[in-house]
Parts: C-alpha cells; sequence; structure tokens
C-alpha cells in the first residue's frame, strides 16, 4: 500500500511522561516519526504535539485512536498537507571568514530568503523559516561551499486551513455537556 505523509496534532494536558507514552503507540506499529515539536498551545495548560509520519490511511486511523484512550490527551488528529499549513525554521552557523570570501554565499542567503541573525569574527548565524525541501536545498548549497559549521532544524509547526480550531469545538462541546449534566442533577435534586 501506497503511504502518506501524515501530520498528526495532539492536544494534551501537560503532564511529565505523556511524550513517552505517544511515542510508544508508534513504536509498537513499527512507524518512525519523521518530525515532532511540544509545545504549549492557545490554550492555557494545554500542550500541542505536532507529530509527522509515512503510514496507510487505515494505520494513522488507528494510532490517532490509540492516542486519544491516553488519559492526559484531549484530542488528536491527523491532517494531509493540503489541509494544514505548516512551516519549519533552520539555524546554519557559518565560518564566517569563508561566507565573506565567498560571494556566492550571500546570493544563496537572498536566494531562499534567509536573514543573518549574527555576525562575528568566527561564525555567523542564518536564520531560514520555510519548507523543508528549501530548508534542504538551502544546507546543500552552504556545504558545498565548505562554510557550514553546524545546522540545526525544528519539527514542523503546523496549523488548520479549517476556519475553526477542532480542539476549541471539542473543550467547548465537553464545557457544554458538562454544564448540562450539572443543570440536570440541580433540577433532580
Amino acid at each position: 500500500m501506497d503511504k502518506t505523509l501524515y501530520t498528526l496534532i495532539v492536544h494534551s494536558e501537560n503532564i511529565a511522561g505523556l511524550l513517552n507514552q505517544v511515542t510508544a503507540v508508534f513504536t509498537r506499529r513499527q512507524l518512525n516519526i519523521e518530525s515532532l515539536n511540544v509545545s504549549a498551545s492557545s490554550i492555557k495548560g494545554v500542550h500541542k504535539y505536532t507529530i509527522t509520519t509515512w503510514a496507510t490511511k487505515d494505520i494513522i486511523e488507528k494510532v490517532v485512536k490509540q492516542i486519544e484512550r491516553k488519559i492526559d490527551v484531549v484530542q488528536a488528529n491527523y491532517f494531509t498537507d493540503d489541509e494544514i499549513y505548516f512551516h519549519e525554521i533552520a539555524l546554519y552557523k557559518l565560518h564566517t571568514a569563508k561566507f565573506q570570501e565567498t560571494p556566492m554565499a550571500s546570493k544563496l542567503i537572498r536566494k531562499y530568503n534567509a536573514r543573518i541573525v549574527e555576525v562575528n569574527p568566527v561564525f555567523s548565524v542564518v536564520e531560514k523559516n520555510g519548507m523543508s525541501e528549501e530548508i534542504t536545498a538551502m544546507y546543500d548549497e552552504l556545504r558545498a561551499l565548505d562554510c557550514v559549521l553546524q545546522f540545526v532544524r525544528s519539527g514542523r509547526v503546523a496549523i488548520t486551513t479549517s476556519s475553526f480550531e477542532r480542539v476549541n469545538e471539542y473543550l467547548t462541546m465537553r464545557e457544554e455537556k458538562y454544564l448540562q449534566c450539572k443543570k440536570e442533577q440541580n433540577d433532580g435534586k
């Protein structure tokens, strides 16, 4: 079967050990995590995991269901690339003397819409936001110029292209159910 690159967005409470539980789901299914980014979300006390993996639709649906069963997980969803807007960030640490001696290096930075964030006599740091392919292509071209000292990139960060946030809708629905139950309990007294 053909595999697709899926992006999972998992919202959870900020509980120690939950990341291990989530990654264990992938290990049991022998799925490799291509990228992982965890950060606070726009909802107080809720963290957002953005995970990419290659899988079939059947497998990714099972993975999401298993993740949602974790007690501290608020909600999990999966998306294809056309259902989300995503970016990565990369930092390139370049040898300053080689960088300044090579006019092509400056042209590459302009070509890829990157920006220089630090320059000192020993090294320069360049930052690039964008798609994975652009980040890799820029790295390959800078490496060919023999001026790269270090390179690091983030995992994917993503938001849905829909006009609503699924987790907000889910939490609103859950709150309404809770209030309805409380009302029914009070009416029954």
